[in-house]
């Protein structure tokens, strides 16, 4: 029994990767989209530079892969929160949403160029998590002091479609699905507390990867997948998305924080392991 049990465990899919590593996935994506979901960082800064430590696909199949996962989960979350007590701010998330979209593209475009120029996969790898370390290092400062930073409390619709501009080319390029960066621009600027920041920021996140989606499937650039792998990433993100909704009604802002936190410390110890890696490679 324990021989057939090894072999199944070493069996590969299509794509030459094994059960015991699809498994590795599922637990990534699951446990990425739940924290995701309570959170409102997306998903995909977790699921990006774990799938680029299992180095299993190249940077773009990655970027396809984490990007589906995070639009499966954020659709679920919002399905899910249409009764809740928090709102979206829909004067300033559909600017923010507009803008998002627009910067998705962009950033989409600019990380074909960049592939069309003949860049070496690992380089582009070490500057994506480069960029990474330095934006989550910025945002787990300001989540550490922000009770003494003094935050802004905007509503203007240009201000909120200029700052989804950057914000989807940072998603997009990155392949986060918007990630911590999007707490921390709706905290300052827009003074939201940490649940509504969460939820505003799902919003803007939807239409971003819907976006990126789109862009892929008009330009003919869907990267090459393990359909098994795809599915069960997407299954992944629509369970993590139930589960961290029911766990956000029974957390307070502050037990937010400081999950926010603890996520950081990962995100930034993996992409600082990841640079590393793709600078030696």
């Amino acid at each position: 029994m324990m021989d057939h049990l090894s072999s199944t465990c070493g069996a590969s899919t299509s794509f030459g990767v094994s059960i015991r590593m699809i498994i590795v996935i599922i637990c990534v994506s699951l446990s990425a989209t739940l924290i995701g979901a309570i959170s409102g960082i997306g998903g995909g800064v977790i699921i990006k530079p774990a799938l680029d430590a299992l180095d299993l696909y190249a940077t773009e199949t990655v970027n396809f892969l984490s990007g589906t996962t995070v639009l499966a989960m954020t659709t679920v979350s919002l399905i899910k929160n249409r009764y809740g007590s928090i709102k979206v701010h829909a004067g300033i998330a559909t600017p923010l949403a507009i803008g998002g979209v627009l910067g998705g593209a962009a950033g989409k475009q600019f990380f074909s160029l960049l592939q069309a120029t003949g860049i070496r996969d690992s380089l582009l790898g070490m500057t994506q998590n480069s960029i990474l370390v330095l934006l989550t290092v910025a945002v787990f400062i300001y989540v550490l002091k922000k009770e003494k930073i003094y935050t802004l409390h905007i509503n203007n619709r240009p201000v909120a479609f200029f700052a989804g501009v950057v914000l989807g080319v940072f998603s997009s390029f990155l392949g986060i699905g918007g990630g911590p960066i999007n707490i921390m621009v709706l905290s300052f600027l827009f003074s939201m507390e940490t649940k509504e920041a969460a939820l505003n920021s799902l919003y803007v996140i939807f239409f971003s990867q819907l976006s990126t989606l789109l862009l892929n499937l008009f330009q003919g650039t869907v990267p090459q997948v393990d359909i098994l792998i795809l599915m069960m990433m997407i299954m992944s993100g629509i369970i993590g998305a139930l589960l961290g909704r029911r766990l956000s009604q029974r957390l307070t802002n502050m037990h937010i924080d400081r999950l926010f936190l603890g996520v950081m410390i990962l995100i930034i110890g993996l992409s600082i392991s990841n640079v590393f890696r793709f600078a030696v490679s």
